[in-house]
Formats: C-alpha cells, structure tokens, sequence
C-alpha cells in the first residue's frame, strides 16, 4: 500500500478540473493519445454538452515517480474528478470519503469561489491532505499572483507552496503530480480481519447487474460470495476490478484500492451507497449477518432533498416506464429521492426530491434521452411544517396545503456569496426582489464575501441566473439549510375551464399572490390554443378568484350572404345555432394541457 495514492480535484464550477484530469491521464498514459478527448472522464453526453462535470469519475493511473525520494518507484494513483456545482456537493462528499487527499483548484481568472471554500471545508472536515493549485496561468493575468496570495492565505501556507499550472497546456502538471506522491499519504492498514469494501457510488450494467463503485479498507475482494453489511443480504460477484477509466476486470482488488463489484443482482433497492461489503469467506459460519453488521464501515449521511417536483407519465411513456427508470437513476444518484404521488387529473407518477434546480434539470433531461420518455412535471416546492385545525404536519405537494393554516414554518438557508468588489451595490441590490438578510461582508483575496440568511424557497425562483445577471457572471454562491422560521404564504390554484390544475398549484408568499396569479392565467393566455369554446383561465386563493382571462373561441365563417351582408334573419339564425353548440361543448369541455406549456411556465 507504501505506493498506492488515492486522491481527488476538488474545485468551484469551470475551474478546469476536468481539462485538468486529462492532463494527467495523458502525463501517465493511461489514455492513448490517438484516444484522447477533451473532457475524457465526462463521459455522459449532458456533461459534454454544459461544459460540467456532474457525476464524480474514478481512475486508476500507473505512473513512475520522476523526482524526490521516490524517484523510479511506481506507483498506482487513484484519482476521483468530482463535480463543481454546489448541487452536486453530496457527490463531492462520498468521493472524499474513499480518500486520503485532494488537489484544491483556483480558478486564476476568477480567484477563490463560493464553491470553493464549501469544498475546503468539507476536505478539511475528512482530514484529507490538500494541495493547492491556481490554474490557467496561460492567460494573460495580471492578478494571478493576487490569487496565489489569496489562496495560500486560505491554506495557511506560503505563496510558493501553491501550485501554478495550465491544465489547458500542461504548464506545472507533471510538477503537481509529483507532489500528489510526495505529500499524500498512503492509504492507512485496517486492523480488522473481515475484507470489507465501502460503496461510494454505483451503476447499472445489462450484463454485469448492478455495479457498487468500492474503497477496499481491508482484506482483499475476488469474484466470490460477499454480503452487504446493513441489509445482511449475500450475492456471488459476477467480477472485480478497476476503471481504466473503462470497466477492466481483475483477479482481485486489495486494501487501499478502488475499484469497482459487479454484483450481477437487477434489483436496486438492494445496493444502498455508503453500505460496505464484506466477503463472505471471513464471517464465522453462524451469525454471519451479525459479523457483517458489526464490519460496517461509517456511511453517510442520507442527503435530504430541498426541491419537490412531481413528474407524470405523458405520451406512449407508462407509469412502470417511469418506475424503472428512477431506480436506475438513483442507483448512481444517491441524492436522487422519489415516492409514487398521484392526482385526479394527471393520474399515477411520482413525487421527487432534487437538491436544487440545476439537480432536477440534470435528471429531467436523463430521463428524456437516456431513457426516452416522455413525462409532464409540477412546479418546484419545498417542505412546509404547517399547523391546521391543532395539528401540525409536513408538506411537500402544494395541493395538500390547506386554504388557511393557523401557522406555517418555512426552512431557511445561510447563504454565501463570492463577488468581486465592483459588483457589490448590484449583488445587494437583489434586496429589491429576494428576501435576503444580510449579516456580514468581508474580503477573501480580490473579492468580498457576503454572508445572508433566506428563505430556501427563493432559490427556486431563478436566483442563480439573476445573481449572474448582477454580477455579469463573476459572483457565484453556496449554501446550506439551517433551520426554519415562521412564513405568511398561501396556495395558488389555477384553473382552466373552472377545473383545477393541480400540476399548476404552488404555495407562494401572500405579499406576490395576485402578481403570480395575474402573470400565469396572462401566459396561459399566450401558451394555450384556442378551441370551439371559450377558455375561462382563473387563478384562485383562499377560496377566491383573484384573477382571470379568457380566450375566446375560435370564429367560424357563417358564409357569403352578397354584398351587403345577406338576409340577417338567415344570419342571426345561423349565429345562434353556432352559440348553442359552443355551450354544449364547453358545457362537456375539458383542455389538455401540453407538457411545453407545462415546461414554458415552468421557465417564467
């Protein structure tokens, strides 16, 4: 294990983490050049086509140490390039857990970030050895050396023990490389004497079954009988081994490894991450489940889910068609949550929690290509604690919000900005439009820190996109949900042809509900075709209209009756026949709403 190095790059969104991983697979061959491509461990398409990285990506690399006193040793270096954006953070936290150090990445172009100092904290918290690193030194910067300041400042180290490199050209990788050897430890020997692997992460393979992604911390794996440690439920390993960064099978996987078991079992329920596995041959031969339990390696923390959005099968998609396809996905998205839900109008789906916005439209678009379906979504909402009628409960579906609760209590986040100082009126100018305390400001380097407090479901109305809008894209933000306080919000309903739209409903802040009922029946108004009935369009709050719009029906031609308009008895009659056949559909009228308008309304 003396030459076995497991490490990470941890880094705020666009900081080059992924340009820098491929730096490093070309510097140790493990990619040949004649196969090498940009973003090469971003291998779903999504991930390619953002420019982000949203899965963590593990593997292993062979390389022969050049300097120190190490040099001509070889060493295997297991790397994980973990995601950016502070939806996927719980994705950052299981890689650190399968570690011993990390490289902190800093964008030179745009100094420390928001992420950045979330992901520290949550290395430092592991205990894993950090070494610094500003990227992008190719560029003209004037700043760079302010940025190396900051950083190091950040560390406690000195300037010079900062790592400048290019991940783009190469400039100072090979030298970062080096010191990955020279300063992270080795991984630690386990004292016990059962083989036991850690699940940090999982996949689903049509032929080897479910696939756990695994840190060996004791003993050593082959294909053969296991057992996992929190359910007690034995498998036969269909095969062992490691990503190259494909899947390349191996006779065994050993202490300090990572690698990965092919479990050859089709049922997802059964592979939890964070559970350990454990060979079977190790436990005593009576109360083996027992054994297992007690070799259970710390887990994690289940991430709870901040946004709620119901999805419903639409088109040729089926209800089963959706099951199957949310058990895969959480198989590798542990932060993924869902239970059936239904509704009169929509009929048999499912409730889904998200970590945020970014998170949910991640999965969205998985489920349209990768599993070609075809689905209509809610609004996004949050947990609400309401007490109604001297009880209290939790909601998470706007349409089980009662009309009027005696009390509602709403989480609350603490948040943190990153923004240079030339942006600071704009950021706060956001005041104006999101219910934002703030509590301090401070400097971090070039830029300023600013510390708030809001209400978590403000994040879901855009804040992302209007932070970057005041701050011309340079700010960016991390936060963490803290708690509750006491909220005045009620429920909207929208109604179509006097039924109510339950995919339509939402809980808003009593101070915007004429606004956002006004603004959705007008867009309703713009999206929605028109029919042979009129379209009554209503918005409803406490059991009151408080806007409406219609579309009127569609004309029909009553024919050509000369010059002069034609007989008008003739005309009149023809008129009222058509009138009475518009009550009699609009009287048996129920609009089908398309899943764009949902989605267009979703945008607003």
């Amino acid at each position: 294990m003396d030459h076995i190095r497991n490490f990470v790059i941890i880094a705020h969104i666009d900081s080059g983490k992924s340009t820098l991983a491929d730096r490093l697979l070309e510097i140790t061959g493990t990619v040949p050049m004649r196969s090498m491509q940009e973003q090469y461990l971003d291998r779903m398409p999504l991930e390619r086509e953002r420019g982000i990285t949203i899965k963590m990506a593990p593997v292993r690399m062979e390389y022969v140490a050049a300097s120190g006193p190490h040099a001509g040793a070889k060493f295997e270096l297991n790397l994980i390039d973990t995601p950016g954006h502070s939806d996927f953070s719980y994705e950052v936290s299981r890689a650190l857990n399968a570690v011993e150090g990390g490289v902190l990445l800093v964008d030179g172009t745009k100094g420390i970030q928001a992420q950045t100092l979330s992901n520290l904290r949550a290395a430092q918290k592991a205990g894993l050895t950090l070494i610094p690193a500003v990227n992008k030194i190719d560029l003209p910067l004037a700043h760079i050396e302010n940025v190396v300041a900051a950083t190091a400042a950040l560390l406690g180290v000195r300037p010079d023990e900062v790592f400048r490199v290019s991940a783009k050209n190469g400039q100072g990788v090979k030298e970062l490389l080096e010191a990955v050897i020279a300063a992270v430890p080795p991984p630690k020997p386990d004292t016990g004497t059962i083989s036991r692997a850690l699940i940090f992460d999982s996949m689903y393979d049509d032929h080897k079954g479910i696939i756990a992604n695994v840190r060996v911390f004791g003993g050593s794996f082959s294909a053969e009988e296991m057992r996992f440690a929190a359910p007690g439920a034995a498998f036969k390993a269909k095969e062992v081994g490691f990503f190259s960064p494909d899947l390349k099978a191996a006779l065994s996987l050993k202490e300090g490894e990572i690698g990965y078991i092919a479990t050859g079992l089709k049922e997802p329920a059964l592979v939890k991450i964070g559970d350990t596995i454990v060979a079977e041959r190790d436990l005593s031969v009576t109360g083996a489940a027992a054994d297992a339990r007690t070799a259970a390696l710390p887990g994690y923390r289940d991430p709870a889910p901040v946004v709620f959005i119901s999805f419903y099968p639409d088109g040729d998609t089926k209800y089963d068609d959706l099951k199957r396809a949310f058990e895969k996905l959480r198989l590798n998205d542990a932060a993924l949550h869902f239970e059936p839900d239904s509704n009169e109008a929509l009929g048999r789906g499912f409730k889904a929690g998200f970590l945020g916005q970014l998170h949910f439209e991640i999965v969205s678009s998985r489920l349209e290509r990768e599993y070609h379906l075809e689905f209509m979504t809610s609004f996004p909402s949050i947990a609400y604690r309401v007490q109604d009628k001297g009880r209290e409960f939790v909601i998470t579906q706007p349409q089980d919000f009662p009309d009027k609760p005696e009390k509602v209590w709403e989480p609350v986040v603490n948040l943190e900005i990153l923004t240079p100082q030339q942006y600071l009126s704009t950021v706060l100018g956001m005041q104006t439009v999101f219910d934002i305390e703030i509590a301090e400001v401070h400097n971090i380097g070039d830029n300023l820190l600013i510390t708030a407090r809001m209400p978590l479901r403000e994040l879901i109305r855009d804040f992302d996109d209007r932070l970057k809008s005041a701050s011309q894209g340079y700010a960016s933000f991390t936060y963490d949900v803290t708690g509750e306080q006491e909220t005045d919000v009620e429920k909207l309903e929208i109604l179509v042809v006097d039924e109510v739209v339950p995919a339509l409903t939402r809980i808003v802040p009593k101070k915007d509900i004429e606004r956002e009922g006004r603004q959705t029946v007008e867009r309703l108004k713009e999206l929605l075709p028109r029919e042979q009935f009129s379209q009554a369009l209503q918005a409803k709050a406490q059991g009151r209209i408080i806007a409406r719009e219609t579309i009127p029906a569609m004309k029909k031609e009553l024919g050509n009756f000369g010059k002069n308009g034609g007989d008008r008895t003739r005309k009149m009659k023809l008129w009222k026949k058509q009138q009475k056949g518009k009550e009699r559909l609009k009287a048996n009228a129920r609009v089908t709403i398309e899943p764009e308008v949902f989605r267009e309304i979703l945008k607003k």
